[in-house]
């Protein structure tokens, strides 16, 4: 069996449209899975309710720039636990490139999200923090929490797409958000003071870098607990039980690069492939690791594949692939035909002839 558990292609294709699309190019005889998974950025919500089945609602809340945005607030186990996308409220995709101003940016509108889900009675609440537009350190997101009356007893977890620690949040990756290498240097002295002042110094803690900082003010203020977002999401979809039944497995996303290393969705389902023996395939929008960094995540191949049908053309390749070089058939290779029915969008497994 082929399992397909790629991340989104941030702005440009949601996970499920790329192991979609990758599956479109699987000879028919080839048994396939397929399994959208992210790291807590963009996409992390579709891809935990779709896995759950939980449910969604939207919720007035303020975007980076102050304006007014509808933001998806999920819900899961009958609604003691909220999932609060911090994208969907202070994400980059939110902001026009022209528009982008980090020093601005803020996370208030995650905050009221959290302040959303305490009012309609959340026992524990997981904030996937990735995708930001923000190096605020979390600032707009505690007032608004404070705003709210708190969090009156409800747990919080923040599930991170980074390992950054706080005070350096603003080096890694205040340029994507439209900081000169002026403003880096004010937001870090902004980041710096911030920790100083927070009842836990954050700066080098591991993940409290995390959506610029947010991370670590909702650890130091709040207790949260914080997490590795691909762990927590790979978690939430039962990969390690898909793993266990696959002969090969092909991830991806959108740019593979040094931040792959770093708690990035790729890197974290190599680690889990390495320890299961299972080779990983990637298919990637663009790449700029080195042929030995490539070694060192333990690819078997990788696919630059910018659109769907460069996504299929690769997905034919690896079934060649794994069709030369794998054991005769046994019972870990094979697939229930309810399993395909159950993780393949209707449109797969018809053309598998399934439906």
């Amino acid at each position: 069996m082929l399992l397909i558990a790629p991340d989104s292609f941030k702005g440009t294709f949601t996970a499920r449209e790329v192991a979609a699309a990758i599956a479109r190019g699987v000879p028919l005889d080839v048994a396939v899975e397929l399994c959208p998974v992210a790291d807590g950025g963009e996409g992390t919500l579709d891809v935990v309710l779709a896995a759950s089945q939980g449910s969604a609602e939207r919720v007035a809340a303020h975007d980076p720039l102050g304006r007014r945005v509808d933001a998806p607030l999920g819900w899961l186990d009958g609604g003691r636990t909220a999932i609060v996308e911090m994208a969907g409220a202070s994400g980059l995709a939110l902001v026009p490139e022209s528009e982008r101003d980090a020093e601005a940016a803020s996370t208030r509108g995650t905050g009221e999200l959290i302040a959303a889900a305490v009012a309609s009675g959340a026992r524990r609440i997981v904030v996937m923090a990735g995708g930001s537009a923000t190096t605020d350190g979390g600032a707009g997101a505690l007032e608004a929490i404070a705003d709210g009356g708190g969090l009156r007893g409800a747990a919080l977890v923040v599930a991170c797409d980074v390992t950054t620690s706080f005070e350096h949040a603003a080096t890694v990756y205040g340029p994507q958000k439209g900081a000169s290498p002026v403003a880096v240097e004010r937001l870090t002295r902004r980041l710096h003071s911030s920790a100083a002042a927070l009842p836990r110094d954050p700066r080098g803690v591991p993940m409290t870098g995390a959506a610029g900082g947010l991370a670590g003010a909702l650890w130091a203020v709040h207790g949260a607990q914080l997490v590795g977002g691909a762990d927590w999401v790979l978690g939430a979809v039962g990969f390690d039980a898909r793993l266990a039944r696959a002969a090969a497995v092909v991830t991806g996303e959108g740019r593979l690069d040094r931040q792959t290393f770093a708690g990035k969705l790729v890197g974290t389902v190599a680690t889990r492939c390495r320890r299961a023996g299972v080779p990983l395939h990637a298919v990637v929008g663009s790449l700029t690791l080195t042929d030995r960094e490539t070694r060192e995540l333990g690819l078997a191949s990788v696919h630059a594949a910018p659109d769907e049908a460069a996504m299929a053309a690769a997905g034919s390749t690896i079934a060649d692939d794994l069709a030369a070089s794998r054991r005769p058939s046994t019972a870990r290779d094979s697939l229930r035909h309810n399993d395909c029915e159950e993780h393949m969008p209707v449109g797969i497994a018809k053309h598998r002839g399934l439906g």
